[in-house]
């Protein structure tokens, strides 16, 4: 396995000379007479010289500061902290019972609390009850035999919890001679769901599961168009247009709850404490909210630095697909800021610095010292500064608080993201068009998964260096996630970036590379999407948590989860469309309605 220092290596060496500017630029630049300094061999001299500046024509944060701070909740009232642990208490209740009850009934209940939002409060009864099921597994099988949705069910929840479990499960329903499932199974819709959900758990070379996906996927599209029940149909486009796996967390529960609650065999007190869970986690979430907002407008970034995105609320957005539970909040807190400086420091390597100052800054980020400020214009002394002084903020708080000195760790992943974007900026600027598999060595790192995961890794475990130095040997779980996110920023944003002026995306690199349509380049990265997710998913079953701790390994696996929600209908994060507004709100702003006799 190759070591994280090997992989975030140097893409170039830096330039002593100043590319020269290539005449076609975008019509959203700006030009700009100005004095700027110019590093040629050791020394520095000042040169007149006229700074091309693009404008990415961003629009200002719908989302004032004002309304922010003002955001409050009923829900940690007295009344209310009772009402919860009552209700808790009675999940637990019906929890216990389930333990004693058949393997599918406790699946289904794990499965429920899990779309719920609120399995993570049983972890430890969860994982009791799935090695009880995995120890079983071969020894009763007669409630699964020929049923296809116990069998699909209890396959996705082993595999999510990590345990070893093969597809030949599915060889009861599979024929080795036509390489097809059985068409009887089209009478089974609750089993076709659960199937297509687990076909998408499936690791590289799993050709049972790759045909399980076709095999679902054709009849369920087949389904939706013929069907009259609108809730059924309303749950079967929902999964086509994201399989579960692959869905944000959060804002599967805030549409599960929704579902659950239309169901005729749908357990109140499960509904309630998922309303009143939700509800209190939101607040939580406020806080943190309120907070990152008061540091973004103490920052003065926004103000200063006018051409680059004011995102501070998608930045925060980010977070809780990334990690919502109420332990959390440090983690998101400081990854807000992790997510806003990156949204800048792109701004400022993509459309507003000049090749030139672009080195100078990359030369200051290389030697994190504020002495090298002095050679860096301005707008760019802000910039490093916030970075400089908030990882080393950050730093010092996990020393303070872990005993671990990961400066080296955090600062390395900042200079490898800046190479990175220094290569692409060259690229730009000469014209250059990259092949799709140079593209994509480069663009795992610029697309900032590895600033976001190393120091989601420092925000929560309990990391020491022989941790830190583990997490530099086994990249391949930071590159999977990455690459997904890669990809799915391409086909949200690729069409926006490329007219305001960009190096080539996957799209355009795969088809410069084999003249295909536009079109068909974007299914390819679709499949690619997939293929990556394999990968991961393969990781995920090689680590067995032995490597890394389920907690850093969701995170990863959040983070590819974040980036399809983000991106799913174009640029949310940078273009405030209207899904990302309706999603911040139902998630953040907006609680649930309860109306039930525990609540009167």
């Amino acid at each position: 396995m190759a070591h994280l220092h090997q992989i975030f290596t140097s893409f170039f060496p830096v330039s002593s000379l100043v590319m020269e500017r290539v005449s076609s630029f975008n019509h959203n630049s700006l030009f700009v007479p100005r004095v700027i300094n110019n590093v040629t061999g050791g020394g520095a001299r000042m040169c007149s010289q006229t700074v091309v500046r693009r404008s990415g024509n961003y629009q200002p944060s719908t989302w004032k500061y004002e309304f922010i701070q003002s955001l409050s909740s009923e829900f940690e009232g007295e009344i209310y902290v009772g009402l919860f642990n009552e209700l808790k208490g009675e999940v637990r209740v019906i929890m216990n019972k389930i333990a004693n009850d058949d393997p599918l009934k406790q699946l289904e209940f794990i499965d429920i609390l899990q779309r719920l939002g609120i399995s993570y409060h049983f972890e430890n009864e969860i994982k009791d009850m799935l090695t009880m099921t995995y120890k079983n597994h071969c020894e009763n099988d007669d409630w699964k035999i020929n049923n296809l949705y116990a069998t699909s069910l209890e396959f996705r929840l082993l595999r999510q919890y990590g345990f070893n479990i093969q597809q030949d499960v599915f060889n009861h329903f599979f024929s080795n001679e036509t390489k097809s499932f059985n068409v009887q199974l089209y009478e089974d819709l609750n089993g076709m769901l659960c199937l297509y959900e687990a076909s998408f758990l499936s690791i590289e070379g799993e050709n049972i599961l790759e045909t399980a996906k076709h095999f679902t996927m054709e009849y369920l599209e087949k389904y939706m168009k013929s069907s009259t029940d609108e809730n059924e149909v309303a749950i079967v486009r929902h999964a086509l247009e994201l399989p579960l796996h692959w869905r944000m967390p959060r804002l599967e529960t805030r549409w599960f709850i929704d579902i659950y609650e239309r169901k005729v065999d749908m357990n109140p007190i499960l509904l309630e404490f998922a309303k009143l869970d939700f509800n209190k986690v939101q607040f939580i979430h406020q806080q943190d909210l309120k907070y990152a907002s008061r540091w973004w407008k103490s920052s003065g970034l926004g103000q200063k630095l006018s051409f680059a995105r004011d995102r501070l609320i998608e930045s925060f957005f980010w977070t809780v697909g990334i990690g919502f539970e109420p332990e959390f909040s440090y983690f998101r807190r400081s990854l807000t800021k992790i997510n806003a400086l990156i949204t800048i420091i792109d701004d400022v390597y993509d459309v507003y610095g000049s090749l030139d100052e672009l080195e100078l800054f990359t030369n200051a980020v290389e030697r994190w010292d504020v002495a090298a400020m002095e050679e860096l214009p301005d707008y760019m002394k802000i910039c490093f500064l916030a970075l400089h002084n908030s990882i080393n903020e950050m730093g010092f708080e996990a020393l303070r608080d872990k005993g671990i000195n990961v400066i080296q760790y955090l600062k390395k992943a900042w200079v490898d993201l800046c190479k990175s974007y220094m290569l692409e900026a060259k690229w730009y600027h000469t014209n250059y068009k990259p092949t799709l598999e140079e593209y994509l060595d480069n663009a795992w790192i610029s697309i900032s998964g590895t600033v976001l995961l190393v120091h989601t890794y420092v925000f929560v475990t309990s990391s020491t260096l022989e941790n830190m130095e583990s997490l530099k040997q086994h990249i391949d779980m930071i590159r999977w996630s990455s690459t997904i996110l890669r990809l799915a920023d391409d086909l949200g944003t690729s069409s926006d970036e490329l007219e305001r002026g960009d190096v080539p995306k996957s799209i355009q690199c795969y088809m410069n590379d084999t003249g295909a349509s536009e079109s068909n380049a974007r299914e390819y990265i679709r499949h690619l999407i997939d293929e990556t997710w394999k990968k991961l998913n393969k990781t995920e079953v090689e680590n067995n948590y032995s490597i890394f701790p389920r907690v850093f390994v969701e995170r990863a696996k959040n983070l590819a989860r974040m980036a399809q929600c983000m991106y799913q209908y174009g640029d949310g994060h940078g273009m405030g469309y209207q899904e990302t507004k309706d999603r911040v709100m139902s998630l953040l702003i907006e609680p649930i309605s309860i109306h039930c006799s525990y609540s009167e």
